[in-house]
C-alpha cells in the first residue's frame, strides 16, 4: 500500500502536467489508521513520520477533474451543496476529510437507481443520489458524462441513468476475495472511449494481505 502511495506521488511530481491525483476517502488520517496504511507506515520505518508526511500530502490533492471541460471526475460522487463546478473550486480543499459537507460528498456519495433524488448513505457519509441529480448536473455544467470510482464492480466498470454516470473500478479480486475484474477508462484525443478490463495477478505472483479488512469495509 504505502509503495504504491509513493509511486504516484512521485509520478505527479515527475510529471505534473501529465498527472492528476485525485483524493478519495481513504486519503485521510482517520481512515488511514482503520484500514492499515498506518500500521504499514509504523511497521516499515518504527515511526509515525512517513504516514504523517503522506496525510499531509493528501490534503493537496485535487477533490475532482475536468477532462476537456465534458468529463467530470470525481472519487465519490455529487453533494446536494454543490450545482455548478465553480462551487468546488471554492472548497478548501488543504484539510483533513470532514465528517459531512460538501467536500466529504464528493468523496463519499454513491449513484443509486432506487433512489429519486437524494437519500441517506449506508456508508454513514455523504449521500446516494438518483438519475435526476446526475441529469441536472450535468445539464447545468454543459458535461457530458461523470466518471468516477468508489464503488466495487464485479464487471469493472458499469454506467448508469442512460450513460450520464460511469463507475470505474480498477482493483481486481478485491482484498483477495470478491472475484471481481478490474477497468481502467482510456480516452484518445476525440473523448472516444474505451475500457481496458483486466483479471488479478496468479496468486504465485502477488503477496497476501497483511491482515484481514474490516468487516464494514463494504458499507
Amino acid at each position: 500500500m504505502l509503495a504504491n502511495v509513493l509511486l504516484v506521488i512521485w509520478h505527479q511530481v515527475r510529471y505534473p502536467d501529465r498527472i492528476t491525483l485525485i483524493r478519495g476517502n481513504h486519503e485521510s488520517r482517520q481512515i488511514t489508521q482503520v484500514y492499515g496504511f498506518y500500521d504499514e507506515c509504523l511497521r516499515k520505518y518504527c515511526s509515525a513520520n512517513v504516514w504523517r508526511y503522506c496525510t499531509d500530502v493528501f490534503d493537496y490533492l485535487s477533490l475532482s477533474a475536468l477532462i476537456e471541460n465534458k468529463i467530470f471526475s470525481v472519487h465519490g460522487g455529487l453533494s446536494p451543496a454543490i450545482s455548478t463546478l465553480d462551487q468546488i473550486r471554492t472548497i478548501d480543499r488543504k484539510q483533513e476529510v470532514p465528517h459531512d459537507g460538501a467536500m466529504c460528498d464528493l468523496l463519499w456519495s454513491d449513484p443509486e437507481d432506487i433512489v429519486e433524488g437524494w437519500g441517506l448513505s449506508p456508508r454513514g457519509a455523504g449521500f446516494l443520489f438518483g438519475g435526476s441529480v446526475v441529469s441536472s448536473f450535468n445539464h447545468a455544467n454543459n458535461i457530458d458524462y461523470i466518471c468516477r470510482a468508489h464503488q466495487l464492480v464485479m464487471e469493472g466498470y458499469k454506467w448508469m441513468f442512460n450513460n450520464q454516470i460511469v463507475t470505474v473500478w480498477s482493483a481486481p479480486n478485491y482484498c483477495y476475495r470478491c472475484g471481481n475484474v478490474a477497468a481502467i477508462l482510456e480516452l484518445d484525443e476525440d473523448l472516444e472511449k474505451q475500457f481496458r478490463v483486466f483479471d488479478a495477478a496468479p496468486q504465485d505472483l502477488r503477496g497476501t494481505p497483511a491482515k484481514k479488512p474490516a468487516p464494514d469495509y463494504f458499507l
